[in-house]
């Protein structure tokens, strides 16, 4: 009677952890040097169901010789709430805000068509209606995934965006390719930053990170004596504690210089480092972090005329500091 409850039991938790596990849509790749995780894009089931982050390239975990530099970074997950997400994940300005009265529509590329709540200033964390989620298509490979998200809006700003999530092939490296084709009747001009959300090996955020920058470091940090600006690094004085945020909007780069876009994040402890760079020019810079997670926000500008495509790629290269 024990061994046959103890079979029930086992079966129950079984059940429940599959059933965890295949609550939102997910799907794995990997190149031999690195394992990923990333979630889909789906309007119903989806971990992701905001209206501020792209849907495309959600990634919960990447690994990398024993550390791990993503996942979930606060307490209780609600897809709806608009930063209840892990990875690299990117956000587009919103197009046709200002001009939208109450109710009527404005567009987030990688979201869909959104509807305007009130007549006040755009701002992300709040809540919005999508009443067009467009067309979403998802190609799945041992080593990539690609998104595409195609959107016809009714007031013209139509698009095909594809994001290729890809990990290339003998190298410690995460690749993300854009394009986003206008095939509207508008121009679309916006801007798109990438939040990061570093959560590497589950260290708390502090003294132990050093965060990199490719030019020297103008102004002086926020009030608050959490950090310190030394020629081009920005240092912890101390690790981080609840509710505790750093805000800060380093200066130095040139606005118009693909060179600017270069970052580095690493972790003295583990030795788990990060360099980040791309192929358009870092139009502005921000660095946000908290307890249990640190993100620069590189931006670049994205233009593209009816018929035009805008193209750019992220580049995340891993390894392990000592091997510098």
């Amino acid at each position: 009677m024990n061994n046959m409850l103890k079979q029930i039991l086992t079966l129950i938790l079984l059940t429940t952890c599959l059933k965890a596990m295949a609550q939102y849509p997910e799907v794995a790749i990997s190149n031999g040097e690195i394992q990923a995780k990333l979630y889909l894009p789906d309007t119903k089931k989806g971990f992701y169901q905001g209206t501020r982050f792209d849907w495309a390239g959600v990634i919960s975990s990447l690994k990398f010789k024993g550390h791990e530099y993503f996942g979930e970074w606060y307490a209780k997950h609600d897809p709806k709430r608009h930063d209840a997400i892990t990875g690299p994940v990117e956000a587009f300005d919103p197009i046709g805000y200002e001009a939208a009265a109450p109710g009527e529509t404005f567009i987030k590329i990688g979201i869909g068509t959104i509807k305007k709540n009130k007549n006040e200033p755009y701002r992300f964390h709040v809540p919005f209606e999508v009443v067009n989620y467009g067309i979403w298509k998802v190609k799945k490979m041992k080593d990539r995934i690609i998104f595409i998200h195609e959107l016809d809006d009714e007031k013209g700003h139509s698009y095909v965006y594809t994001k290729t999530v890809r990990l290339v092939k003998g190298k410690p490296e995460l690749v993300l390719e854009h394009q986003l084709k206008n095939t509207g009747q508008k121009a679309i001009n916006t801007s798109v930053f990438n939040h990061n959300f570093f959560v590497m090996d589950n260290q708390t955020t502090g003294s132990d990170f050093i965060v990199t920058l490719p030019f020297k470091i103008k102004n002086e940090p926020s009030g608050k004596k959490l950090m310190d600006f030394n020629e081009n690094k920005m240092n912890y004085l101390r690790n981080l504690t609840k509710g505790e945020s750093t805000m800060e909007y380093p200066t130095g780069y040139s606005g118009d210089q693909v060179k600017d876009y270069d970052f580095r994040v690493e972790n003295k402890k583990t030795g788990a480092g990060v360099r980040i760079t791309a192929n358009r020019a870092l139009s502005k810079f921000m660095y946000w972090s908290v307890p249990t997670t640190l993100s620069p926000e590189p931006f670049i500008k994205v233009d593209a005329d009816p018929g035009k495509a805008f193209s750019w790629t992220i580049t995340y290269l891993f390894y392990k500091t000592e091997n510098l």
